[in-house]
């Protein structure tokens, strides 16, 4: 009989019920870093509407006009990724510890490096499958013809059988994507930059969070998507004050909910 001491696994993290009073608090606190960092931030965040506008630019250069729209939608599925650095530099405050810009590039050091690495591989997958998603949903609706301009193709979108049908299942197929996606990486990238975590344990807790908490989560959802609405408008400039507040604000709500 053996007298070795058996391992003890470790507990999974605590997962907190969530309230609408914690979604402002953490929206309140994602302002104030913004208010505190905004340059470098802004110089931060300047790279993501910078690739909306390259990627809505190439869009309508190969006649895919209809993929515009599935590419602003999209942000939100790479969202986590582009603010892991914004949850880095809340983090550094909320230590206090320096926050200069620099430090975004801290998560590079992170314990839990092959996490974050693993979970952006994820929502980089889940993004060229929405994209794909889409543009079988398009063809499917009008078939394969060339939409031509905006104007035309919004013009069958809202006048047509085909763009009634477009607008009903693309949105649905989106609702889904931004569902995985919120439910997998809403927690896991602040959890793998605040711990010395796995990629199964990062997932996992996130989604527990979200099974706890449905409600709260769904209405942080709708947030999330209608802020990133109202920052792609101006020609998604508004994105670089939306990403950041985004990005601090999940991070102290992770900090709500995970204990």
């Amino acid at each position: 009989m053996s007298l070795a001491p058996t391992a003890t696994p470790t507990a999974a993290p605590q997962v907190r019920h969530l309230t609408p009073a914690d979604l402002r608090a953490s929206l309140k606190a994602g302002v104030d870093d913004f208010q505190l960092m905004p340059t470098y931030l802004v110089l931060l965040t300047l790279i993501y509407p910078a690739v909306g506008l390259i990627a809505a630019r190439w869009a309508q250069g190969n006649d895919i006009v209809p993929l515009i729209f599935p590419l602003i939608s999209g942000f939100a599925l790479v969202g986590p990724l582009a603010a892991v650095g914004l949850y880095e530099l809340s983090r550094r405050r909320e230590a206090g510890l320096d926050t200069r810009w620099t430090h975004v590039f801290d998560v590079l050091k992170a314990k839990s490096l092959a996490t974050i690495i693993g979970l952006a591989v994820i929502l980089t997958v889940l993004f060229v499958a929405w994209l794909a998603s889409a543009l079988a949903i398009q063809r499917w609706a009008f078939g394969s013809s060339n939409m031509g301009s905006m104007t035309a193709f919004l013009g069958q979108v809202f006048d047509t059988a085909a763009g009634v049908r477009l607008i009903v299942v693309g949105n649905l197929v989106g609702f889904v994507f931004a569902a995985v996606t919120l439910c997998i990486a809403a927690f896991s990238f602040p959890m793998a930059l605040d711990r010395d975590v796995g990629l199964p344990e990062a997932v996992a807790t996130s989604v527990r969070v979200a099974a706890a908490n449905p409600m709260v989560m769904a209405m942080w959802g709708l947030i999330v998507v209608g802020l990133l609405v109202l920052g792609a408008i101006p020609a998604f400039v508004g994105l670089a004050v939306v990403m950041p507040i985004l990005g601090h604000a999940t991070w102290h709500l992770y900090r709500r909910a995970v204990g």
